[in-house]
């Protein structure tokens, strides 16, 4: 019978659909790899090997959960077959189910003991979930039974990182390394490694080093070119983020770091440019509306300043020098948008000593944003007195002395010999006629420097206080005393 002739049965027909998928899934061509899958489902449905491979091909795509709901048919053809468990117990993790991991990952080693996959993948379960003592009880079962595998080697090297454990986490991707030098990424995580440790030197090379391996990686090159920014090295950071619009023109962080390079050199204008430019590629990103407000407030743009600090802070941005420098910025635009009001302590100009009550600085979002962003900071890092000494100095604004003089004081915890600081919870601390905190305040400023004028001017008023306190106090004895009627 000639070969076109015969009659191939219905499992042979998916039996080839499968093969194809795989050539397709080899050469990369996922999406047509599925079609042939979901062909080949459709003739034999029942097959565990083919809900797997069609499992496999969607974790390809990071598609999990579609690959998570494979994988439970496959299991329900194949209950106990370990490597469909083990893919199961992986997805899980992936898809932060991770009590379900667990259960399956326990469910391996009570059909086999033996089997080092389901120590080694559940470190990086115990690791997600922050039980890092799970995590090295997982790698040390793991050494039992395969000592020289690549893969737990970096994942360990994976929760000592998360712990900033950088030394120990670089000495196991340097096993890692070692052991699969083809290992994805490795030479990177090292570099990201050293580089936190303050290795800056062994960080270049094995940056330099991924780079020559996978060229085309995106996400390497930019942290590359952040790497590059720290140490110094800008004009090699701006040829990374050049070199990542080559490869990604909407790479919209890449503009953003552009914008930073030239805004910090003065060229305000190109770097705005390169901030809007950012905005179309990402209009959620954060950053660029931070510097536009910057750039608005150089200008005396406050309203235009105030919109693009208010669009910046419903992006929920988080880090602290950000938050900080949005919360003086709300205070900048309300002393320029209320001189009349905004006078003595945050204005920085000779001292009047009033403050607005706390009706007309219910008027004032500015200070409500600044206070937002602020307390934010102070949430994200309780160590930093810039952001107490602002939120002190919002509290002054809105005529809430007694809570500015607490952060103030909890500025000068952290950081005691702040002349500013010192001088201005002098002046909230007279505000308040507590005269002799007032005294000690201003002494101590006029200590670190005494030739501030402005130091001379509180030091003046405090004296007058305390003078007129006494005045009082001595009049009070020429009072005439009531007399009781006889």
């Amino acid at each position: 019978m000639p070969f076109e002739e015969t009659e191939f049965s219905p499992f042979d027909k998916a039996e080839n659909k499968a093969y194809r998928a795989f050539e397709l899934y080899e050469e990369g061509k996922i999406s047509q790899a599925l079609l042939e899958l979901e062909d080949a489902l459709d003739i034999d449905p029942a097959s565990s090997s083919l809900h797997f491979n069609k499992a496999l091909s969607l974790d390809s795509i990071n598609r999990f959960d579609d690959a998570i709901a494979e994988y439970e048919i496959a299991l329900q053809l194949n209950p106990d077959d370990l490597d469909i468990l083990n893919s199961l117990a992986v997805d899980y993790t992936r898809a932060g189910h991770y009590d379900l991991a667990i259960d399956t990952f326990e469910r391996i080693q009570s059909l086999d003991p033996a089997f080092e996959p389901s120590y080694c993948n559940r470190i990086i379960t115990y690791t997600e979930m922050g039980k890092h003592d799970l995590a090295e009880q997982m790698f040390y079962l793991a050494q039992q039974i395969e000592p020289d595998c690549a893969l737990c080697f970096y994942n360990i090297g994976n929760s000592l990182f998360v712990r900033s454990q950088h030394t120990k986490a670089v000495r196991c991707w340097l096993k890692t390394l070692e052991l699969e030098p083809d290992h994805p990424q490795i030479n990177y995580r090292i570099a990201q490694a050293y580089w936190l440790a303050g290795d800056t030197i062994r960080a270049h090379e094995h940056f330099l080093v991924e780079i020559r391996k996978n060229p085309g990686d995106v996400d390497v090159i930019f942290d590359f070119g952040l790497f590059l920014l720290e140490v110094g090295d800008v004009e090699s950071a701006k040829e990374k983020f050049n070199r990542i619009l080559e490869l990604d023109p909407d790479f919209a962080l890449a503009l953003f770091y552009l914008a930073e390079i030239v805004f910090k050199k003065g060229h305000y204008k190109r770097a705005t440019e390169l901030l809007n430019k950012a905005l179309q590629k990402d209009n959620k990103l954060i950053g660029p509306r931070f510097r536009l407000a910057q750039y608005a407030l150089m200008k005396g743009q406050t309203r235009k300043a105030r919109n693009y600090l208010v669009a910046e802070v419903e992006l929920g941005p988080k880090n602290t020098d950000a938050l900080v420098s949005m919360g003086s910025m709300f205070l900048q635009i309300f002393e320029q948008d209320h001189k009349g009001l905004f006078v003595g302590v945050v204005a920085r100009q000779e001292p009047g000593w009033a403050f607005i009550d706390m009706q007309n600085a219910g008027l004032c979002p500015e200070l409500d944003y600044a206070t937002h962003c602020l307390l934010k900071a102070v949430d994200i890092n309780s160590s930093d007195a810039n952001a107490f000494y602002y939120l002190g100095l919002a509290d002054a604004i809105r005529g809430q002395l007694q809570n500015a003089s607490r952060f103030f004081a909890h500025s000068l915890d952290i950081r005691p010999d702040d002349v500013c600081t010192l001088c201005d919870s002098a002046a909230v601390y007279l505000a308040m006629g507590r005269l002799e905190d007032a005294d000690r305040r201003i002494e101590k400023a006029r200590d670190l420097a005494p030739d501030d004028v402005r130091l001379k001017q509180v030091s003046r008023r405090i004296r007058l206080a305390k003078k007129a306190e006494k005045l009082g106090e001595y009049l009070a004895c020429f009072r005439p005393r009531p007399t009781r009627k006889k």
